[in-house]
């Protein structure tokens, strides 16, 4: 199950939240219409964002001239989808395809069962959100080949540092938290082992990108969504922390839009607020991987001569193995925990 929290740091200070991370964005599956055999009318700039967000073109009607497709023809689909006037493949048990081909075929329809001659039972219409994450979780654990790796990173220094950087600032407004730090260890990390900032397209084709936004999950009244936080390698810690407050607050709210949860390149998932020590974080597709993070907790480590206290913060590192092998998803973990360690090698 994957996990998701508001800006939460990884330690206790603030909320975090459950256990799985929303592709958000992305279309539930849905019941196509015939294809037309033609090619749908739009430039590259529609068909980048029809991508981005799921939306098969030939299904979209055009409003521009000569039936062009644009912007809004895109976004009025989506709303059309999210409100339900579409079926969704999982009300007719049926798995989408992966990316790079091949349906999901052979699944054992749904269990009918009449739970009420068992006992009183009591029923609740599942959010919009959670249909929609839903038939997305489903379809990035069955067509990602997951593989997590854990670790643990000694944030001691880190967050006396941050406990630090709060109280300096204390007038400003502005709260860091140590998922700001986390994301600036990761574009550090996705610098250094590019193959993890990546993404499979539609043609089996691996697309390594050469920009750093990256998501965090974050809880809702509602379900999970996922922000994103663009160019985080142009932002300092406060730039950082201050529109993941602000996204959380819109996300709150329900008032984050398409452009606030797409065109991610990797996500953090953290429970830091709840508890818990490993989990398995669910890719957010097209991602190639997520960072999932728990609660840190003060440990003894031996030093060499005596056992010491030392923040412990747990690391789950989720991997798609078409991508990443073993070895690499191994390093990848080792070298974020040392820049957590030790945040100078940041300037590395």
């Amino acid at each position: 199950a994957q996990a998701a929290a508001a800006p939460a740091p990884a330690t206790a200070s603030a909320p975090a939240p459950a256990e799985r991370q929303v592709p958000t964005a992305a279309l539930p599956p849905h019941e196509p219409t015939k294809p037309s055999g033609k090619l749908p009318h739009a430039s590259p700039s529609i068909r980048k964002i029809a991508r981005e967000l799921g939306v098969p073109l030939d299904e979209v009607k055009g409003s521009g001239a000569k039936g062009r497709i644009t912007e809004s023809d895109v976004q009025s689909f989506v709303k059309a989808v999210m409100a339900g006037t579409a079926q969704t493949v999982a009300q007719k048990a049926a798995a989408p395809a992966g990316a790079g081909g091949g349906s999901l075929s052979g699944l054992l329809p749904w269990p009918k069962v009449d739970f009420e001659k068992f006992g009183p039972v009591e029923r609740k219409e599942m959010s919009r959100i959670k249909k929609i994450s839903g038939a997305n979780l489903h379809r990035n654990w069955v067509t990602i080949p997951h593989v997590t790796n854990h670790d643990d990173a000694d944030i001691t220094e880190l967050e006396a540092f941050r406990v630090q950087l709060n109280k300096e600032n204390e007038k400003s407004g502005i709260k860091v938290t140590m998922l700001a730090f986390m994301i600036k260890a990761t574009v550090a990390a996705l610098k250094k082992f590019p193959e993890f900032n990546a993404s499979l397209d539609g043609d089996g084709t691996l697309v390594l990108k050469n920009y750093f936004h990256i998501g965090f999950a974050a809880d809702t009244p509602n379900g999970l969504v996922v922000p994103v936080i663009r160019d985080c390698d142009k932002k300092g810690i406060f730039q950082i922390s201050q529109e993941m407050s602000e996204l959380a607050k819109k996300a709150r709210d329900g008032k984050l839009g398409p452009a606030d949860m797409t065109g991610g390149c990797f996500s953090i998932s953290s429970l830091g607020g709840i508890g818990g020590t490993y989990f398995t974080p669910i890719i957010n597709a097209p991602e190639v991987a997520i960072m999932g993070v728990c609660k840190s907790s003060t440990q003894p480590v031996w030093d060499g001569k005596q056992f010491v206290p030392r923040l412990i913060l747990p690391l789950s590192l989720s991997w798609d193995h078409r991508v990443i092998d073993g070895a690499a998803a191994a390093r990848f973990n080792v070298y974020f925990a040392s820049l957590l360690a030790d945040f100078r090698r940041i300037a590395l």
